[in-house]
């Protein structure tokens, strides 16, 4: 016995297909991978967390090392202000980067903390003013590690951040 399928019902069924993963895309995919949530739904049912937690897995398997997309983070440092972004990552845990403003030095303080320390500690990596940097580094201990941008002119500037590597989005301190 053989069915044959009529050219309407297969446009009808390729049409619904593409507007389901349209839906899916939007409410789903882009705000947990991405965080880009356009409808609002992802934030509701909770899964713009997820941006933040499986993007550094994806980029911890060593089978891709040196072929992982670098995760491009835009951050503003208010005008005569200063700003903090933060990774958590573990003892001895990599991470290349770059980042370069959008014209504007910026005095700087590659750093990191220790995990539970409660006094205060921290270590610098690379301290002093320049409009970019490019590097990687290996943390020495399990904790939070990033930067502290500090914009000593009279307008906002705007840093693109590339990163790649073993770590937990922080973000903002």
């Amino acid at each position: 016995m053989q069915h044959t399928v009529s050219s309407n019902t297969l446009i009808k069924a390729a049409l619904s297909a593409t507007v389901l993963a349209g839906i899916i895309l939007v409410t789903l995919i882009l705000p947990a991978e991405y965080n880009i949530d356009p409808t609002g739904l992802g934030q509701k049912i909770g899964v713009t967390v997820l941006a933040q937690t499986i993007a550094p897995e994806v980029q911890k398997s060593p089978s891709v090392a040196g072929s992982v997309e670098f995760q491009t983070i835009e951050v503003i440092v208010p005008a005569g202000r200063g700003v903090e972004y933060k990774f958590e990552m573990q003892q001895f845990e990599k991470m290349t980067y770059e980042w370069i403003t959008d014209g504007a030095a910026l005095f700087f303080d590659l750093h990191g903390e220790p995990k539970g320390d409660t006094s205060g500690y921290y270590e610098s990596y690379a301290i002093t003013t320049s409009a970019e940097m490019k590097g990687s580094f290996t943390a020495p201990f399990t904790g939070s590690h990033g930067w502290y941008w500090k914009n000593k002119s009279n307008q906002p500037v705007a840093i693109q951040l590339l990163v790649k590597g073993q770590y937990k989005v922080i973000g903002l301190k």
